[in-house]
């Protein structure tokens, strides 16, 4: 799967709590554009699960992104874009579109908020977890104080699902 990874610098992304979405509180969203190299000759979302299980990130799904503002307060999400190109609002209302095209991948941490605000017909995206944490779907204000409580006690994985034990996730996310 190593063939298929570009070893990039992701850009990072802070994003502060707009009342509804509380964003993580330490640790910035990361985005590697075109960190997955994707031929014509094979499945792209497999090559995208296939990496994200080399470095310990599973529970994957293939689908596209909610068109609605959401988060996860007890899990962390990587969206690898294995088909099309979407328009993508993180970390809220007041965050930052970012147009994702296929080969990009972005890393939450838990708390960021996402929504897609469109996308082309032929969108497929890739998500995974780290082993641990909780999968659940915060959007309304009345999850706001809750998952103010456990954002900050989801820890950080051992592995950055794209460049595994040595990735920039690890600096980026550091306990300090």
């Amino acid at each position: 799967m190593k063939k298929h990874v570009n070893p990039i610098e992701p850009l990072t992304f802070r994003f502060a709590d707009d009342g509804l979405v509380p964003n993580h509180p330490r640790w910035p969203m990361l985005v590697y554009p075109g960190a997955v190299q994707l031929p014509d000759d094979v499945d792209p979302a497999a090559i995208v699960e296939d990496i994200f299980a080399a470095n310990g990130w599973g529970d994957s799904w293939r689908n596209g992104i909610y068109g609605f503002v959401h988060y996860h307060s007890r899990i962390h999400e990587v969206l690898g874009i294995a088909r099309g190109a979407a328009e993508v609002r993180f970390g809220g209302d007041k965050g930052k579109v970012i147009e994702v095209k296929a080969g990009d991948v972005a890393v939450l941490p838990a708390g960021t908020g996402h929504q897609r605000l469109s996308a082309s017909a032929d969108l497929l995206v890739v998500g995974a977890y780290p082993p641990f944490g909780t999968y659940d779907l915060c959007r309304s204000p009345d999850q706001h104080a809750e998952a103010l409580r456990t954002i900050p006690t989801v820890g950080r994985p051992d592995n950055d699902p794209i460049l595994g034990g040595d990735g920039p996730l690890l600096k980026a996310w550091s306990e300090g």
